[in-house]
This record gives C-alpha cells, structure tokens and sequence, in this order.
C-alpha cells in the first residue's frame, strides 16, 4: 500500500469516529445529567479533543505526504472553506468543553450534584451548531475530490 491511501484511510476514519464521539456527547447532554454520567460525558468530551487533534495531524500528514502534494492543497478554495468549517467546529466546541469541566469539577465534590438545565440547554446549542458545520466538511471535501477549487 502506499503512503496517501494509508494517510487517507486514517484521514476517513479519524473524522468517523470524530463525528461518532461528538453523537454521543450529544446524546448524554441531556436535561436530568447527574452523577456518574457527568463524568462519563467529560470522558467523551475529552475522547473528542483528541480525536479532533489526531484528525489535524493526519490531516497535515496528508497534505505533506500525499499524492496531491502540498500545491494542491494551499491554492484550493475548497481546501481552505473545509479548514475554516473545521476551525468553526472548534471554536464551538470550546463552550461545551467549558462548561462540562465544570459541571465534572462541581460533581466529584457532591454526590447529587445535577446539571442545570439552562447550562445544558445552552451546551446543547452549541452542539447543534457544531453538527451543522460538521455537515459542510464532506461537501467541501467532496468538491476538493472533484478538482472544484482550483483556480
């Protein structure tokens, strides 16, 4: 096997299991969060960052190794919306981060601690959000794949 099918088999499955853990932060963020779910979703919040992080490093591996080369990549229009789509999908991530360190910081000192439900409200918003831009990623990635992009 070569080096780019390699790079993208890892790229694919890196932003599968990216957007899989982000489905299910957002299936524990719910109202009624308590307990030792709290915990569990600071797990995956945290399983998310790093997937996040690895999908950028084989990201950038791709864009250094890959059969496209490097070129290709920094003059595409494309390339540079899904990067910006992805930045976006960061940014709105940052929120939910916050908010869920410190509803696991709140609970590891109160058995009962439940989150309120406005906080969770306003998390769930911004998961919606993330997910909306998460959609734009394929589209302009397939475009990429179709030579759209290039001047």
């Amino acid at each position: 096997m070569d080096i780019d099918l390699i790079l993208a088999i890892g790229h694919h499955l890196a932003v599968f299991l990216l957007v899989a853990i982000l489905a299910a932060e957002f299936a524990l963020l719910r109202p009624g969060l308590a307990g030792a779910r709290v915990g569990q979703l600071a797990r995956i919040d945290a399983a998310y960052g790093g997937m996040a992080m690895l999908v950028i490093v084989v990201g950038v591996l791709r864009v250094i190794f890959g059969a496209s080369g490097w070129e290709y990549y920094v003059a595409n229009y494309a390339f540079w919306a899904k990067m910006a789509a992805f930045l976006a999908v960061g940014l709105l991530s940052i929120q939910p981060t916050l908010a869920i360190r410190r509803w696991d910081s709140a609970g590891k000192g109160d058995a009962g601690y439940a989150v309120p439900h406005t906080e969770i409200a306003a998390s769930r918003r911004f998961i919606h959000l993330q997910a909306g831009m998460l959609v734009l990623i394929p589209i302009f990635a397939a475009a990429m794949a179709r030579g759209y992009g290039v001047s």
